[in-house]
Order: structure tokens, then sequence, then C-alpha cells
């Protein structure tokens, strides 16, 4: 796979190109590579075939699941465990609605993706927001704030890990820590693992689900996983959820009523063929991957010094502290002095920030970060810090 190509994107009905095309996207967690060859295989099969009824999981998929469980994560799941879902959003949507109540809440840390600050209202609920704590460029939890923030109408944990936009692969023992919380409070706790696959440190630390805490702490669990990030697949729309206890699934299932479409027949093979046949294609990308997240750190930390960003272990995205420069809206100046769209670090809960996917080609990074130091060393709070 060469991924230096560039793929023209924009006129494709592309969110990440077409939202804003007078502006150069660095933004929205799609990558800009091709899906593997044997998604594209799995696609073109699926076409050929002709036909594009109703479908449901084959045994195929249900095979790669229990299988990419297995030599992925070193898990045993019973395939009447796990639920298939057109996406995870619409997943923690459908988590709030069955397990919050108007009134009640849902806590998560920040920053954070999101949709994870915004579910609550659809259980016409409240979201209570802990800041993680930066430590020596590594971000964790605030223990003592989440205990602070914590009441009797809370109801749901939100975990995101690997954490977007932190960039972190969360410990076992973090984890774990996180689940005890959760069971001395009676909470679910959701972990959303969207980008489990994207960790690049597992050398020293191998990615630590949730579906290996202790059985204890899994009696309210729901993990959350998909390939969509991975494969770059997210516009196909198919997710999964395990869930092993047999109440809270069925409270998940019968919650969704008929507010989820059908998932189309093309995404469940295609993620049958990421999970059965993409591995060596992972391997390439990581590789790939690992390049452009040491070419952004190194360029942030040696040529615009006036920014910060903490060490990333997992993702695609870059989270960059702007504080320093005193600006309202580092995304907004972006944009208006040097036509990048890149995320807005106040739709995570923390302003003064912004996101850079750079899961493009090594080009497209060096071009991002070179408009970046281009329109910041303008300000004279670059030139004096």
């Amino acid at each position: 796979m060469n991924f230096d190509t560039i793929i023209p994107r924009r006129g494709t009905g592309s969110i990440k190109w077409d939202r804003r095309p007078e502006l150069d996207p660095f933004w929205v967690a799609d990558m800009d590579f091709a899906s593997p060859p044997c998604v594209l295989d799995a696609v073109q099969e699926r076409i050929d075939h002709g036909v594009f009824g109703y479908a449901h999981a084959h045994d195929g998929l249900n095979e790669a699941l229990t299988e990419y469980l297995t030599a992925r994560h070193k898990a045993e799941v019973s395939i009447d465990h796990i639920i298939h879902l057109g996406g995870l959003v619409v997943a923690l949507s459908l988590i709030a609605r069955a397990f919050v109540s108007a009134g009640e809440a849902i806590m998560t840390c920040t920053p954070v993706y999101p949709p994870f600050l915004g579910v609550a209202h659809d259980a016409e609920a409240e979201t209570i927001q802990v800041p993680h704590t930066l430590t020596d460029g590594k971000y964790s939890f605030d223990w003592e704030a989440m205990e602070a923030a914590i009441t009797d109408k809370t109801k749901v944990f939100i975990l995101c890990n690997p954490q977007n936009p932190l960039g972190r692969s969360f410990t076992k023992t973090e984890v774990t820590q996180v689940a005890e919380f959760c069971h001395k409070h009676d909470l679910v706790l959701v972990s959303d693992e969207i980008h489990c696959d994207l960790v690049f440190n597992e050398d020293v630390q191998p990615f630590f689900s949730a579906i290996h805490l202790p059985e204890k702490l899994k009696q309210k669990l729901i993990v959350l996983q998909a390939p969509s990030k991975t494969y770059n697949i997210a516009g196909l729309g198919y997710a999964f959820a395990i869930i092993e206890n047999d109440s809270l699934r069925r409270k998940f299932n019968q919650t969704k009523g008929h507010t989820l479409p059908e998932i189309n027949c093309i995404a469940f093979y295609t993620a049958e063929a990421a999970y059965r046949h993409g591995e060596p294609w992972r391997q390439e990308l990581l590789a790939y991957l690992k390049k452009n997240r040491d070419t952004i750190t190194d360029f942030v930390r040696n040529e615009m010094p006036y920014l910060s960003i903490p060490d990333i272990e997992a993702t695609y995205l870059a989270w960059i502290d702007c504080s320093n420069l005193g600006l309202k809206n580092p995304a907004e100046y972006l944009e208006k002095d040097a036509g990048l769209f890149l995320s807005d670090g106040a739709y995570f809960a923390s302003p003064q920030h912004i996101r850079f996917n750079y899961g493009c080609p090594h080009s497209r990074v060096l071009e991002g970060l070179a408009k970046i130091k281009a329109s910041f060393d303008k300000l004279a709070s670059a030139t004096q810090s």
C-alpha cells in the first residue's frame, strides 16, 4: 500500500473536504487513504451480486468478529453477547435513553469527542464533565475531582479509550480504577474503544480492553468497537457492542425500538473482510501513522515552542495547546488567516486547543504544519514566547 498517494476527494460528497470547500481540511476523523484491498474486493464482490435487499449479520461476519476478538484481544466472547450497530454515536444515544432518565446525569472526562458531551440531551439528562489532568506530557484521570463531581443522579460513565483527542491508550491500572469508581457508585461503564486498533506503543504497553476487567467490575459494562476508523470505512456505518450482562443487554435492545436504521448489506461484508484479512494492511498503516505522529510531535516542539503537544500513544489525531498565544479561538484564527480547517477545541470542552488529523499522506502533514507555523509566527505572542 502506497500511503503517499494523494487521492482527490473534493467534490465526492465528503464531509471532510466538501463541507467547507474553500478551506484546507485537517479536521474530522476520517483518513485520506484508500481502504485495504481486501475491503475493496469485498465491496466489488457484493456489488457484482447485484441485489441489495435488507440484510442481517451473516455467519462469516460473526465468525470473523469472534476470531478477531480472540486473536487481537485474547478474549473469548460469545456471539450472543454482541449487538450489531450502524455506528457508535447512535449507540451512545441509545445508552443514554436506556439507562438514564430525565433529570439524571452522565459523567465523562474532558476534553473528549463531542458526542460524549451531547448524548445526555437525548435522555433529557445532564452531563458532568471532569477535566483530565496533564503531568509530564501525559494525560490521566483526576480521581479526586471525579469523586467530588459524582452525585446520586449520576447513572452512566463514558470512557474514551484510546482517548480522542488526547491520544492516550490508558493502562490496565487506569481502566481498572475507572471500573472500580463505577462499581463503587453503581454506574453503567461504557468503554468506547473505536480507536483500539490504532495504538503505537503496544510493544511496551498492549492495549487493555475493558472486556478483560474482573467479573465483579463487568456486571454493568458495555464495550463499543468498530472497524470504521482503522480501515477508513466510517461512511459504511458498522459497529458493535459487547454486553455480557443479560439484563443490561435486554434493556439496551428493548430501547432500540424502531429508531435505528437497518445496517446495509455492504457494511456487513466489508467489516468481515477487514477483520478477517486486514491485519497486514493495518500493520503498514500503523508504521506510516507513527511516522506522521513523530513528524508532527517534533515539529510542534522544535519549530513552534509557543505551542505544546502531549505524547501521542494512539489514534491519528494530534491535540495541540495554543493557549500561550492568547487567541480567543485558535481554530477560527487559522481558518481566516491560513485557510485551514482544524477541529476547534471548544467542541471538546477545551478552548485554546486545536485537533489536527494526520491520517493523510506525509506531504499533506508537512503542508499543514507549515501553514500553521507561518500563520502563528506572525503573532507577537509567538515571538515573545
